[in-house]
């Protein structure tokens, strides 16, 4: 058995596990700490570091991260601090956690582990992997490969940009929305994403597909819409797969 710690750095929580690689299984328990406000540098790495300690497990570290990452720096922030835009967020973690790390899109992450272990396992083509939550994650795999760093929550669609602002999960929670409401939202901007890139198949994921049986059935069945395999620990998991 491989084990490796994976974390979830998300806007509004950190989530960390060892995963054990074979099955994409966490061993142990969870660790869940709420996201220091402000999202600055300074302090996530520090709140990170302390999962790490926590889990008490040796050797490097996968991290899922709400920005996109290229070779090791942050690029975007549109759920924490625009101090992240131009840091080195390998490096930092690194320093903090004295440990190797590799870092990917949080959704990127999630993608992965979906491929790896859920519902898109060995279907070619290309794949939307879409998760709605604070905002609009999104991982695009070609023939089972990432294509990193795709944020069609940043679209401008029907007037809204970003338009995550109005599609996402946080915005059913801030309007009030009923699931019929929402699902009407989550249907239009899901037909958007699949006529600009006609997968063949679309995983949608996030902490909405905790209440899966809730709306589920309001999906267009055109739109070819399936849960993803992990509901909670898709980002973790994904990010302990960037090791091995």
């Amino acid at each position: 058995m491989t084990t490796v710690i994976g974390l979830d750095i998300g806007g509004t929580g950190i989530k960390g596990g060892v995963v054990d690689l074979d099955g994409g299984v966490l061993v142990g328990e969870r660790v869940y700490v709420p996201t220091p406000q402000p999202p600055v540098p300074e302090t996530m790495v520090a709140t990170a570091a302390e999962v790490v300690a926590s889990l008490d497990h040796p050797g490097p570290v996968g991290v899922g991260f709400p920005a996109v990452i290229e070779d090791g720096f942050v690029w975007t922030a549109s759920n924490i601090d625009r101090a992240w835009v131009g840091q080195n967020v390998v490096g930092l973690l690194q320093d903090a956690t004295g440990r190797e790390v590799r870092v990917a899109n949080d959704a990127d992450c999630a993608a992965l582990c979906e491929a790896r272990y859920g519902p898109a396992r060995g279907v070619g083509g290309v794949v939307l992997v879409v998760t709605f939550g604070t905002g609009i994650g999104s991982g695009v795999l070609s023939d089972g490969r990432l294509v990193p760093n795709v944020e069609l929550g940043w679209l401008e669609f029907e007037g809204h940009y970003p338009c995550e602002s109005h599609f996402s999960a946080r915005a059913k929670t801030e309007e009030g929305l009923t699931w019929e409401e929402w699902v009407d939202r989550a249907n239009r901007f899901l037909g958007h994403v699949k006529r600009l890139f006609s997968p063949r198949l679309i995983v949608v994921g996030g902490g909405v597909t905790a209440d899966w049986d809730e709306w589920a059935h309001l999906l267009d069945p055109e739109l070819g819409v399936v849960r993803a395999g992990r509901v909670d620990d898709a980002g973790l998991v994904g990010a302990a797969t960037l090791i091995g």
